[in-house]
């Protein structure tokens, strides 16, 4: 059975920094595309970043460009995403997501695989 954990959210004030991080369990993920997505009270899942099965590339929602970074490390079948300079507008639950895709998508239903999601709170 696949699974998809996530780890990391909390509350942190605005300017903070957080680490998300997403353990692969079931298969390995090393030549698939994953990508984060987030969902904020009464808003749809909205994409965040994404990136390839090699790490070599990778795609942002243009409001955190400059601020979050994705990577991986296939060996340990996982993906990060690295949140700085939070604002109170990433308060949102984060999810990781996994497909068959080889490429970095930012289409929600090209990916196949979802994790439960983490809570992230900015306060002002």
């Amino acid at each position: 059975q696949v699974q998809l954990v996530e780890s990391g959210g909390g509350l942190v004030q605005a300017g903070g920094s957080l680490r998300l991080s997403c353990a692969a369990s079931g298969r390995t993920f090393s030549r698939n595309g994953m990508a984060w997505f987030r969902q904020a009270p009464g808003k749809e899942r909205e994409f965040v970043a994404s990136i390839n099965w090699s790490g070599a590339s990778t795609y942002y929602k243009n409001s955190v460009k400059g601020r979050f970074t994705i990577s991986r490390d296939n060996a340990k079948n996982t993906v990060y995403l690295q949140m700085n300079s939070l604002k109170p507008e990433d308060t949102a639950v984060y999810y990781c997501a996994a497909g068959r895709l080889t490429y970095a998508s930012s289409f929600y239903r090209e990916y196949d695989y979802w994790g439960q999601g983490t809570q992230v709170t900015v306060s002002s």
